[in-house]
């Protein structure tokens, strides 16, 4: 029965997520959904508490600001959520046709988009991933991953 209360507090709060944007909920969410695996396993109710302690505060303190700058921008006026080009930074792409200096095309999260390379002596072949390093204007700037 724990397990099930554990669980459905752990629901809730990830759903409860949506309202906030701060991803705390979330992680208590994910804490509790975690406590509940505990709990199934038949822990007594002290173990419970400090297994969520221990997820909780691992999550909030620790995975959280990991969390908030890889979905954030720092902007001078602090961080802002990375949204439209600027989330496709750093993405992996995949080379459709043949990019160099001048022109190319790459896929990018299912979306076909004009690319160059970022070093004008690379030329990425066709099937090759690449890493989104900028967007300039409407052509993907991309680099040879490794």
């Amino acid at each position: 029965m724990a397990a099930l209360v554990w669980l459905v507090a752990g629901v809730l709060l990830v759903a409860a997520e949506v309202t906030s944007g701060e991803l705390v909920l979330l992680m208590l969410g994910l804490a509790a959904v975690g406590t509940a695996g505990v709990a199934a396993l038949g822990a007594p109710l002290w173990l419970d508490a400090v297994v969520f302690a221990a997820l909780s505060g691992g999550l909030v303190f620790l995975a959280r600001p990991v969390v908030k700058r890889r979905l954030m921008r720092e902007t001078a006026e602090g961080l802002e959520p990375r949204t439209n080009v600027d989330a496709l930074i750093g993405k992996s792409a995949r080379v459709e046709s043949t990019v160099d200096a001048h022109d190319g095309r790459v896929r990018i999260d299912g979306d076909v988009w004009s690319a160059r390379s970022f070093d004008e002596t690379q030329v990425l072949d066709v099937g090759q991933t690449v890493m989104v390093m900028e967007i300039s204007g409407a052509v993907a700037v991309v680099w040879a991953e490794p």
